[in-house]
């Protein structure tokens, strides 16, 4: 299974590097470094059906980091909410896939991103809901290191901690880098882990978050708090365009980048190992 979850990592790899490519610039870095968390979850780790999006009791992913959403839309196209041609339609007018997702658009997402910070709240609301109506849920979320920065997401973090939301389940992008610069220099959020434990948090630090089986291992662990009286955090320590050399080597200007579609066919070449 582990084998299939890489090949589907490279799928969604090279799906959102081609419709990054075809619109020309696009959030790259922060995509490809939750690409292995995203073929878990969608591929592995989620009661969901894409026949039925709005299944009730169904798991839910909320993408807190907004900007990463053409590698969301890139593992929903793969697991079969829509065709892989709306991908090319990515940031246009009248598409259904916005450069940050939105609920009221795109089949498979179930809260639009906003404001950073704004997303973690919702997942934290949603997860209430979910604990009230009984229905079974897990809710899954992610937020951005920088994005860790916003008073928001600490709110959140002590609500859902004193209401013991154990069925929520956050993750961390830990790229260690931001829009302007490396994380350490705009606002040092290390230690984290130290930070969501003291918060009442039940905490996993993951070595390689783009290692597919570290992660799907991490999940699996995560789900064993559930019914635990504390939610979770993961921390992913991932890298920042990874799997296409010349977008990491970019640094902190691969946050938001141009991207011809001779570069997009050399990256997926690259990704494919055809390079």
């Amino acid at each position: 299974m582990k084998s299939d979850l890489k090949e589907i990592c490279r799928d969604i790899r090279c799906d959102m590097m081609t419709c990054i490519g075809h619109l020309g610039v696009g959030h790259v870095g922060g995509c490809l470094s939750v690409t292995e968390l995203l073929a878990v979850l969608y591929f592995e780790a989620m009661n969901i059906d894409p026949k039925r999006p709005d299944m009730p009791g169904r798991d839910r992913f909320i993408c807190s980091k907004g900007h990463a959403g053409p590698a969301v839309y890139a593992a929903l196209a793969n697991r079969g909410y829509f065709d892989k041609k709306e991908l090319l339609t990515l940031n246009q007018g009248g598409t259904n896939l916005p450069s940050h997702c939105d609920m009221n658009r795109t089949p498979g997402v179930d809260v639009t991103a906003g404001s950073l910070g704004q997303g973690f709240s919702c997942a934290v609301g949603v997860a209430l809901g979910s604990k009230l109506s009984k229905d079974g849920a897990t809710v899954y979320a992610l937020v951005g290191d920088g994005e860790s920065q916003e008073g928001q997401i600490w709110e959140a973090a002590m609500f859902a901690a004193a209401k013991k939301l154990d069925n929520l389940i956050a993750f961390t992008d830990y790229n260690k880098m931001q829009i302007d610069d490396t994380v350490e220099n705009i606002v040092d959020i290390a230690p984290l882990a130290e930070k969501w434990a003291a918060f009442g948090w039940h905490v996993i630090d993951v070595e390689d978050g783009n290692d597919v089986e570290q992660v799907s291992a991490a999940v699996a662990h995560a789900k064993l708090g559930l019914g635990s009286g504390k939610p979770t955090m993961v921390i992913l320590n991932t890298v920042k365009g990874c799997g296409v050399k010349w977008i990491e080597d970019l640094g902190v200007a691969n946050h938001n980048t141009n991207v011809s579609e001779e570069q997009a066919k050399a990256a997926i070449a690259e990704i494919r190992g055809e390079a």
